[in-house]
């Protein structure tokens, strides 16, 4: 039995994103309406996981281009695989920058050095200072 379809405003309700973006990323052509509930939109539910991968990178940085030419993307898209090895790459260095702000912030909350700029360990948390 296939699962019912769900209403414009129900998808925006789980999502969290307003109708209006809905319709926004359908005009992209990043998601696709299946069909009408009335005078609404209605979507298939995995629509809410194209969503969630929508809103997760355009969070990380990613451009609606982009991110169309993934959902867009087959196994033959040289192209586009190596756009995305290029956006893993960046994804991963900014997690590794983030990373030691959150040990240097970690290490800044409770460290006495004055002043705490100076800190060895809270340079070494940013990686300013190599290991000794």
């Amino acid at each position: 039995m296939a699962e019912a379809l769900l209403d414009i405003g129900e998808v925006a309700r789980r999502s969290g994103l307003a109708p209006s973006a809905l319709r926004f990323y359908e005009r992209k052509g990043l998601i696709e309406a299946e069909g009408r509930n009335g005078l609404r939109r209605a979507y298939r539910p995995e629509t809410l996981d194209l969503l969630a991968m929508i809103t997760c990178a355009r969070d990380a940085g990613f451009t609606l281009a982009e991110i169309a030419a993934f959902v867009r993307a087959r196994p033959a898209d040289a192209h586009v695989r190596e756009r995305m090895a290029a956006k893993e790459r960046e994804v991963s260095a900014r997690i590794a920058q983030l990373t030691r702000l959150r040990d240097s912030l970690r290490h800044a909350a409770g460290c006495e050095h004055d002043p705490l700029v100076e800190c060895p360990d809270f340079k070494r948390a940013l990686g300013r200072v190599p290991r000794g």
